[in-house]
């Protein structure tokens, strides 16, 4: 039997065909392999350039504006006149009251005018007393101290003399006031006109 031994060591000293075939198969993989990774990252790059960069995030701070709520207007109530002529026509029908006050007195004496004077006064006190009920806004004595408190009530009480500071105030009561907490004035017939407080007056 004949015995073949293969000398795994030596080194091919001539190329054949195959080879030349096999190498420049190598070759050419090779550089197409690099040309796919040339052109890739070439791609990556303009489609990096191409996208817009993403844009900051500005955080702005807005200030809330509260505004102050509107003041309430205030509401003035007309007044009618009707009341009041009513009221001054009574004065003049129980005192007078027109006629003593229009009339020039300064040729008359002080008796005189005393007498006028008590005239006026009762004829007023009647009317008042007929067609209203009067009380007094403060029950003390005047001349007496009071205290008024924090938060009195100013309508019904007004201050005077040194007004220093903010409540409690001690002062002199010098006048008790006046309300009136009822009215019986009588109703106008329609057509009445309240503006002829005293007629005229002929004599026949």
């Amino acid at each position: 039997m004949n015995t073949y031994a293969i000398d795994l060591s030596l080194k091919p000293t001539t190329f054949d065909l195959w080879h030349v075939c096999l190498a420049g198969t190598v070759a050419l993989m090779l550089i197409v392999l690099l040309l796919v990774m040339v052109i890739g990252r070439m791609r990556c790059k303009k489609k990096s350039a191409m996208q817009p960069a993403e844009p900051a995030v500005k955080i702005v701070e807005v200030e809330k504006l509260i505004q102050a709520p509107a003041p309430e207007p205030v509401v003035l109530k007309e007044a009618t006149p009707d009341a009041a002529l009513q009221l001054l026509g009574l004065l003049q029908q129980e005192a007078r009251f027109i006629d003593f006050i229009k009339e020039d007195i300064a040729s008359f004496s002080d008796a005189d005018i005393g007498i006028a004077a008590r005239v006026v006064h009762e004829g007023c006190n009647k009317a008042i007393n007929e067609h209203f009920t009067l009380a007094a806004v403060r029950s003390e004595q005047e001349g007496s101290k009071i205290t008024l408190p924090e938060g009195f009530d100013a309508a019904t009480v007004r201050l005077t003399g040194n007004i220093v500071g903010t409540a409690p105030f001690t002062g002199t009561l010098v006048h008790k006031g006046w309300q009136v907490t009822g009215i019986r004035l009588p109703k106008l017939t329609s057509g009445h006109n309240a503006a002829i407080v005293a007629p005229a007056e002929v004599e026949l």
